[in-house]
């Protein structure tokens, strides 16, 4: 298990307190007003070169909005507080209490959690942390880190623009980056890193430079296979902005209003092929005819290509928005390179098999995809523990964005509205967790630092709630709990 010193704990927290004051970016466009709406919210909830991995995407292998605001100001300097010589809270003190925690009506009756030192690995309480429970966006975690530890945290998504069969046709080729900006890219956002405009210029320029000016577009996106929407949802969740069809190319995550949630569109994959289609028109080049899939040539010489903002930004963008079409977007990279197909089924067995690769205990753990979007997606509280004491190790690197990405209690993300009542505001800024919301399931984990200034590792996953807004408040009362404890 690992061990830190005090170097190695400083560092980790410095990446919590770097995140809250990078929130000046102003409001992030991926956070809606109601703080888990990239998470299915539930009735009552609402009410409350072509070498490489950049050649091998041509052939069937693939290898954002700003942060959003912090409107409140962290109850305490992590820095200050985290220490390596910290006592552990006493598991006799810590249980009881965390047992009449969990026990809140709101929870129901199917409540598992799991709370470890991030040092030792020492379990300080439990209940039921072994048995598999409808995980909701916490699953999330695991398809960050199965991206992470398969591609690296500094590999980007190419889009290109490839000649076609034919002398008189270009092929818009996917390789997974569904943030394509519509206009320009920017550098400072993850969301629109690349942007279609950016494309389509450097397409124009390279057109006219061979003497071409008018070309017939085709679209592949063909890196992705399968359905384009996991089990349990369908087209009343992509016209609610929950998830757009997952495709090897968007625009805005298919949002049918830039940085606006709602609507998203049917094929994300042909919108974007249509945007680039304008752009293209609008710097002088004549399009034929209309848009039709085709696969790029075998060795294709390439036109022109943007990249996406490194995978492990994207972690960072999916974990803090919860972003259910980026999540499944990078389940399919997965997939792919793990030599298996690119459907939901085959990257949830490949993230399954690559978190077990990891050393993390994976028993129990089935995944229909990457989002955590449906009940069928079940994970014990003890593999979301494992799994984030692995991403605080210092000989796991790769794996950091998954602690950086985290939500901070009252600040960012999903937990931006949430430990602010007086059971939980112990927790605002100290506790980083990732949420899950389904509707009957309520799930936090992620780390805090106690009163003492341990780090702790923790998993509440309650999957029979009979009201989610209020198993909200009693988990964030549960992590507040442990921020607040020194329990000995």
């Amino acid at each position: 298990m690992a061990r830190f010193g005090r170097r190695s704990l400083v560092g980790w927290a410095l990446f919590g307190t770097a995140a809250v004051l990078s929130a000046a970016f102003g409001p992030g466009e991926d956070r809606p007003p109601q703080p888990v709406l990239r998470e299915r919210i539930s009735a009552d909830a609402r009410t409350g070169s072509t070498s490489g991995a950049e050649g091998d995407l041509l052939h069937g292998r693939v290898w954002s909005g700003p942060a959003p605001a912090a409107t409140t100001v962290p109850s305490r300097d992590v820095l200050s507080l985290l220490r390596d010589d910290a006592p552990l809270p006493a598991p006799e003190v810590l249980g009881p209490m965390l047992g009449d925690l969990a026990g809140h009506p709101s929870l129901g009756q199917a409540v598992g959690y799991d709370v470890r030192d991030a040092l030792t690995g020492r379990q300080l309480a439990g209940r039921s942390e072994r048995e598999p429970r409808a995980a909701a966006s916490t699953t999330k975690l695991l398809t960050g880190a199965a991206v992470l530890s398969l591609l690296g945290p500094d590999t980007t998504l190419p889009t290109r623009v490839v000649a076609g069969a034919t002398v008189d046709e270009v092929v818009l080729v996917g390789g997974g980056d569904v943030l394509l900006a519509r206009g320009r890219g920017s550098r400072d956002s993850v969301n629109g890193r690349a942007g279609l405009a950016d494309l389509a210029a450097r397409t124009a320029a390279a057109l006219r430079a061979a003497g071409r000016t008018t070309v017939a577009v085709r679209l592949d996106d063909s890196a992705f296979t399968g359905p384009s929407l996991p089990q349990g949802t369908d087209a009343a969740d992509v016209s609610a902005g929950f998830i757009a069809p997952v495709m090897a190319v968007a625009v805005d995550c298919g949002r049918v209003r830039q940085g606006q949630n709602g609507p998203r569109s049917p094929d994300p994959a042909l919108a974007a092929a249509r945007a680039f289609v304008r752009l293209l028109e609008a710097r002088g080049i004549e399009v034929t005819g209309g848009i039709a899939r085709a696969r790029a040539p075998e060795e294709p010489s390439v036109l022109a290509q943007v990249s996406s903002a490194p995978i492990g930004e994207l972690v960072e963008y999916m974990l803090t928005h919860s972003d259910n079409t980026v999540a499944e977007a990078l389940a399919r990279l997965v997939a792919v390179h793990s030599d298996r197909p690119a459907t939901f089924a085959d990257a949830g067995v490949a993230i399954v098999d690559r978190i077990d690769m990891l050393g993390v205990p994976t028993g129990g753990v089935t995944l229909i995809g990457g989002s955590g979007l449906g009940r069928r997606n079940v994970i014990p509280p003890a593999t979301l523990t494992a799994l984030l004491a692995l991403a605080a190790d210092p000989d796991h690197p790769e794996l950091r964005t998954l602690l950086s990405g985290l939500p901070v209690a009252a600040a960012s993300g999903t937990l931006t509205d949430r430990f602010t009542s007086q059971r939980s505001r112990a927790g605002a800024g100290v506790v980083r967790a990732k949420t899950g919301t389904l509707t009957g399931v309520s799930s936090l984990a992620g780390t805090v630092v106690d009163a003492d200034g341990r780090l702790l590792v923790f998993a509440l996953v309650a999957d029979h709630v009979p009201s989610t807004s209020g198993a909200k408040s009693a988990g964030d009362a549960f992590a507040a709990a442990l921020a607040g404890c020194g329990c000995r």
